[in-house]
């Protein structure tokens, strides 16, 4: 008997698709335990608890999660319906955790540091398979496991500012003056932002969604000013679609950032790739490798997202050099030649690794690949946990239909920043009903969208990582 067979599955991140796992475990009657770095699941998704999806709660339940929760007597959220962040996690995930199947096998504060194999390095190999797996918690558990499923996600590890791919020169020493993804500008970071002068560096959703929220601000709290840099020279990109998008609401997203800059509400400097940063005070001046200087008060950084792998380091991956992903997985899920809604489905067999028993799924599988979808994370979820269980017919019968779009399509190849994420675009609730309308029917992904009492002109936005 292996210790695949004796020993636990671990589940590495409560988010959507790591309890999308649990919940295919639970339901094939598999030995497993999640382990969340978090005080509750969805930690990284409750950060931004203030932004409404653009994909309908149909789109963002797992059908294995469904089908417990449904057993149990939970009604699901109108299928129509836009939830926040925040009622992801009150609505459907945490009385996922709570249901009798799924109890008692989260732990929360479980921050995974390492993992191995029990008495063996990455080098040794007689005996690997059958050796199980030491995960080490930050502290200084170790538990042991037949099986790791890693879903901990990319949110902790931004990209840098810097346009080369290396952290801008003065990049740390700025930190105090640098916001991440998804600042929410109209809620409780309101003080940061009003009345000064905020640059937004990137050029996807994340970015489009802050510059809405930004412009709004600036109607409301005098002196507030909005600057935008992005690394092409023109931001077509970002402006994407508009009414040819097949995601309506995510074209109406460029449209409006599109509005704003012809207005002047937001000053676009294109062309601009980071080079430095250099505090002044209570100001940094950011200065483009082309010579160009932006001086403002805070810097928003929404140039994405990329995996740590430094938990694994001892065992045997092998990622592509250039997504970060497996090798079997990065030509389909290559930016260069997919958009979220051509990524051809894909299981197991494209999430193998050397390392028997060790599968990545979720945004950390791709790499640094930006066309992932959250429907995409709950097939991976499905089909790896029927590999553990031996059902490898039901397994490799992978099926997903995702849209095509024209927002998240080749942004490499168009020379964008590395911030084309598909996964978010904060959307104010002034424009919800719209969006509502707009999604019914629509396989959308997340478009992420922070909430502001209705006003006129509240923004909108778009991404795909949702469903």
């Amino acid at each position: 008997m292996s210790t695949q067979d004796t020993l636990p599955t671990v589940v590495i991140g409560a988010g959507p698709v790591g309890l999308a796992a649990a919940a295919h475990l639970a339901e094939r009657g598999l030995d497993f335990l999640v382990l969340e770095a978090g005080t509750g699941p969805a930690s990284a998704m409750a950060s931004w608890g203030h932004v409404r999806v653009f994909s309908p709660w149909r789109f963002n339940i797992d059908t294995a999660a469904r089908r417990l929760l449904e057993a149990d007597g939970w009604i699901a959220p109108n299928p129509d319906g836009l939830p926040l962040g925040a009622q992801i996690v009150t609505d459907y995930l945490e009385p996922l955790t709570k249901l009798p199947a799924l109890a008692g096998r989260v732990r929360y504060g479980a921050k995974v540091v390492a993992i191995s194999r029990d008495g063996l390095d990455r080098v040794r190999s007689t005996g690997r398979e059958q050796a199980p797996f030491l995960i080490r918690l930050a502290d200084g558990q170790e538990l042991t496991a037949g099986a790791v499923i890693d879903a901990s996600g990319t949110w902790p590890t931004p990209n840098v500012l810097g346009g080369s791919g290396l952290p801008a020169h003065g990049e740390p020493e700025a930190a105090a003056f640098i916001d991440t993804a998804l600042p929410d500008v109209l809620g409780r970071d309101r003080d940061r932002f009003a009345g000064r002068h905020t640059l937004v560096v990137g050029a996807g959703h994340s970015a489009a969604n802050t510059l809405l929220a930004l412009a709004q601000l600036a109607t409301e709290a005098p002196g507030t000013q909005v600057s935008w840099a992005i690394r092409t020279g023109a931001a077509t990109r970002t402006y994407g679609g508009g009414d040819a998008d097949a995601l309506p609401a995510r074209g109406a997203l460029g449209t409006r950032v599109r509005a704003l800059v012809e207005s002047g509400a937001v000053t676009l400097h294109s062309g601009f790739s980071v080079r430095s940063i250099a505090v002044d005070g209570e100001q940094v001046t950011v200065t483009a490798r082309s010579g160009a200087l932006v001086t403002a008060d805070r810097i928003v950084s929404a140039t994405g997202f990329r995996p740590d792998h430094t938990m694994a380091a001892e065992l045997r991956l092998d990622l592509d050099p250039i997504m970060g992903s497996t090798r079997a997985l990065a030509p389909l899920i290559d930016p260069n030649q997919h958009s979220c809604g051509t990524v051809p489905p894909h299981g197991v067999d494209e999430l193998t690794q050397p390392e028997p028993g060790y599968y990545a799924i979720g945004a950390k599988s791709y790499g640094r690949a930006p066309t992932f979808l959250m429907a995409t994370g709950y097939e991976q979820a499905r089909s790896v946990v029927a590999a553990l269980a031996g059902d490898w017919a039901a397994a490799r019968d992978v099926q997903l239909e995702l849209p095509e779009t024209g927002v998240c399509s080749s942004s490499a190849a168009l020379g964008a920043d590395d911030d084309a994420s598909c996964c978010g675009a904060p959307e104010p609730a002034a424009q919800a009903a719209v969006s509502r309308g707009l999604a019914t029917g629509v396989a959308g992904g997340l478009l992420t969208l922070p909430v502001v009492q209705p006003v006129t002109e509240a923004s909108n936005g778009g991404g795909c990582c949702g469903s």
